[in-house]
C-alpha cells in the first residue's frame, strides 16, 4: 500500500482477538495505519501482525493494560511517534468479569470491570481525543448489555456498558463543537472467546433463539459497523448507539 492510500492512524484498544481483531483486519484493508493495544496474548497480537503486514497494511502491536489509567498516554504516545496523530479511536478493550448473579459476585470482580471498561475508557478517550484532529471520531464499545440488564449473570458487566451509552451521548455534545464524532456500537450475541473465558461457553447455543434472525452474529459484522462509523460516511453521525444484535 503506498503512501498516498493511507487514511490516518487509528487506536485499536484490545484488538488481538475477536471484535478488535476483526476491526484490525477492517480498518488496514481500508488503508488506516492501525495501532492496536493487547493485554497478555502477545502470540495472537503478533500473529494479526504478521498476517496483515504480508498484505502490505501498516500495524503494529503494544501490550498495554486498558485498566490502568496511566497507560492511556503512553499508547497515544506511541502511536503519534509511530503513525502521527490518531485520526480516531476504538475503545473496545473490556471484560465481562464471571457470569453470576449478584449475591455470588466478588467485589475484586466487580471493580476489574469497572476498571476496564468504565475507567480505561474514559482515560484512553480524554488521551486520544486531547490529540485528535478536527474530524476525528472515536466509537466506544458498549453492548445489548446495557439496555437488557444482564439479570442472573452479568449485571455488573451491563452497568458498566450503561455507563458507556451515558458518556457517548455526553461526549458527543461536548467533542461536537471541537469537530470530533463520538458513537458507539453495541453487540448482541456474536461468535467470540468472551463467553468461553467467563465460563458459559454454552451460551451461543443456548440464547440462539432468542434473536429473531436466529443466528448468532459474527466479529466482521461488527467490525463493518465500526469501519462506517469511523469514516467520513458516517460524517453527520454523532451520539448514536448503533446495535449489531440481529434484532435481540
Amino acid at each position: 500500500m503506498s503512501p498516498s492510500d493511507l487514511k490516518g492512524a487509528v487506536i485499536v484498544t484490545g484488538g488481538s482477538r475477536g471484535i478488535g481483531a476483526a476491526t484490525v483486519r477492517r480498518l488496514a484493508h481500508a488503508g488506516y495505519q492501525v495501532l492496536f493495544t493487547y493485554h497478555s496474548n502477545a502470540a495472537a497480537a503478533d500473529s494479526l501482525c504478521a498476517e496483515l503486514h504480508a498484505k502490505g497494511a501498516q500495524v503494529m502491536a503494544l501490550q498495554s493494560d486498558a485498566a490502568d489509567p496511566a497507560a492511556a498516554e503512553a499508547v497515544v504516545t506511541e502511536c503519534i511517534a509511530r503513525f502521527g496523530a490518531p485520526i480516531a479511536l476504538f475503545a473496545n478493550a473490556g471484560i465481562t468479569g464471571p457470569a453470576l448473579p449478584l449475591r455470588d459476585l466478588n467485589m475484586a470482580d466487580l471493580k476489574r470491570v469497572i476498571d476496564t471498561n468504565l475507567l480505561g475508557v474514559f482515560a484512553i478517550t480524554k488521551a486520544a481525543t486531547a490529540a485528535m484532529p478536527e474530524g476525528g471520531s472515536v466509537v466506544l464499545m458498549s453492548s445489548r448489555a446495557a439496555k437488557l440488564g444482564g439479570a442472573s449473570e452479568w449485571v455488573h458487566y451491563a452497568a458498566s456498558k450503561g455507563a458507556i451509552d451515558t458518556m457517548t451521548l455526553g461526549l458527543a455534545r461536548e467533542l461536537g463543537p471541537v469537530g470530533i464524532r463520538v458513537n458507539a456500537v453495541a453487540p448482541g450475541l456474536i461468535d467470540t472467546e468472551i463467553h468461553a473465558a467467563a465460563g458459559v461457553g454454552d451460551r451461543l447455543v443456548t440464547k440462539k433463539n432468542d434473536v429473531p434472525m436466529r443466528r448468532i452474529g459474527r466479529a466482521d459484522e461488527v467490525a463493518e459497523v465500526v469501519a462506517w462509523l469511523i469514516s467520513d460516511a458516517a460524517s453527520y453521525v454523532t451520539g448514536t448507539i448503533v446495535d449489531v444484535s440481529g434484532g435481540r
